[in-house]
């Protein structure tokens, strides 16, 4: 693993503990000399992890859609960026965050982390993305997602070997063994 996506919230959230969260797996990062793929924005859970790394000496690959970049997003230092990379659109964003990162982890975040989260997974059981996928679930923010799964699998709609693909763990030593680990689904042929 030399670089990781991570997708997380525009905002910071109610309790310390996502700050907190973001805070430690930046510093995961750094010491693992894994560099951070992500959103491009300074604000929310996004600023705190890119802030960290770049304090801690870390790369911070940002990318973000042009249209945010338009409005005036607020974006990290750009000089003490590693590189951002400013794409079309939030679909673009998604493909290019996938194509330089070797893993995708989700910290906690709203509709955007989830969605981001839901197509990287998803394109992995169609063979389009080869990186593992882990939700960071902190204070056991994605239980009730990681149930919801499980009922796509009871009721026949992910194999147990696909669901077996995609890690909710509140252990960053956990993720990291589960994607050193991680084999790519097997592709289904119709």
């Amino acid at each position: 693993m030399k670089k990781i996506a991570v997708y997380c919230g525009a905002s910071t959230g109610h309790n310390p503990i996502y700050r907190r969260a973001a805070t430690q797996l930046a510093d995961w990062l750094v010491s693992h000399n894994v560099e951070l793929v992500y959103g491009g924005g300074g604000v929310g859970l996004m600023g705190v992890i890119s802030k960290r790394m770049l304090s801690r000496g870390g790369k911070v690959h940002g990318v973000m859609p042009k249209e945010l970049v338009e409005r005036g997003a607020e974006l990290v230092e750009l000089a003490r960026l590693s590189d951002l990379t400013v794409v079309k659109n939030m679909s673009a964003r998604k493909e290019e965050m996938m194509s330089l990162s070797d893993g995708c982890i989700a910290l906690p975040g709203g509709p955007g982390t989830l969605e981001e989260m839901a197509q990287a997974f998803s394109w992995s059981l169609i063979g389009d993305n080869n990186n593992p996928c882990a939700f960071y679930n902190v204070n056991h923010y994605y239980d009730p997602l990681a149930t919801m799964f499980d009922q796509m699998t009871i009721n026949g709609f992910l194999s147990k070997a696909d669901r077996n693909k995609l890690l909710f763990s509140d252990s960053l030593d956990e993720i990291h063994q589960f994607m050193a680990n991680y084999v790519p689904p097997k592709i289904r042929k119709y």
